[in-house]
């Protein structure tokens, strides 16, 4: 079982716990190498991202957590960088890429809120069309590709978060799949890995991580590669579903994401 993570929330962002916090339970966990990923700063909303003003300290209190804890863990200043970000990059380990709206003409709808306001911005905005909503999300991810500083794919399918049941749209319509499978080749291009990310689950939206099987299997036969994060908002999760996705994923491999930043 892969032990670190990459996708780790704080304080700094909508997490739960402090830097410290986190370093301290990883370390418990037996962690080998622990990632901070905290929200980038955007302009365009303030609901949970990192504030301008915060973003030095943030730096430099995970810094100084890498100098203190040196001989326990390895520690890795990055951030969650949003395809809308207008953050200064500089200052950081590593970035994942991640998209968490779909932009339509200058109006931001949040992917990731609840399958309700999924469904009353399908019905606004796309006729009621969630898989005209779903296409939507797949070209805004086509972007992460304009961000060369981008180390990892965060929640490629992030849109299915509240379909895991195919509540609000069937994940098997060929333009759902060809939606999917146009921007995953997109990305692929990138050559760097895309996520397992079991941060749905502890938060109960999720019985199973993102990607779908399906989708992880193709993306692999085209060349692409997988790391695995729990995108962690709490000191407990750091690590959880790890074990449950190894069995998901059997015959994957998952590849140790310090290997991309050393």
């Amino acid at each position: 079982m892969i032990l670190s993570n990459f996708h780790t929330h704080t304080t700094y962002c909508d997490g739960k716990h402090s830097p410290e916090e986190m370093v301290l339970s990883a370390i418990d966990n037996g962690m080998h190498a622990l990632g901070f990923s905290t929200h980038s700063y955007t302009s365009r909303d303030l609901t949970y991202c990192i504030r301008k003003e915060r973003i030095k300290e943030y730096q430099e209190e995970i810094n100084a957590l890498k100098e203190k804890y040196k001989d326990n863990i390895r520690i890795y200043c990055g951030s969650e960088l949003d395809v809308i970000s207008d953050m200064d990059r500089s200052g950081f380990d590593y970035f994942l890429g991640a998209v968490h709206y779909i932009d339509i003409d200058g109006k931001l709808l949040t992917v990731d809120g609840s399958g309700k306001e999924q469904k009353e911005d399908a019905d606004k905005y796309f006729g009621g069309d969630m898989l005209s909503y779903a296409e939507a999300y797949y070209e805004m991810t086509k972007k992460i590709a304009n961000m060369p500083e981008v180390g990892f794919i965060a929640h490629f399918d992030l849109v299915t978060k509240f379909n895991e049941n195919y509540e609000l749209f069937d994940e098997k319509d060929p333009r759902y799949i060809k939606a999917w499978q146009d921007a995953a080749l997109h990305l692929i291009k990138m050559g760097i890995p895309f996520e397992i990310n079991t941060g749905a689950i502890p938060r109960g939206a999720r019985q199973t991580p993102y990607p779908r099987r399906e989708i992880a299997d193709f993306i692999v036969e085209n060349g692409g590669n997988f790391i695995m994060t729990s995108d962690c908002h709490h000191k407990d999760r750091l690590l959880c579903a790890f074990e449950e996705a190894d069995k998901i994923y059997e015959g994957i491999e998952v590849l140790d994401f310090e290997d991309f930043i050393k």
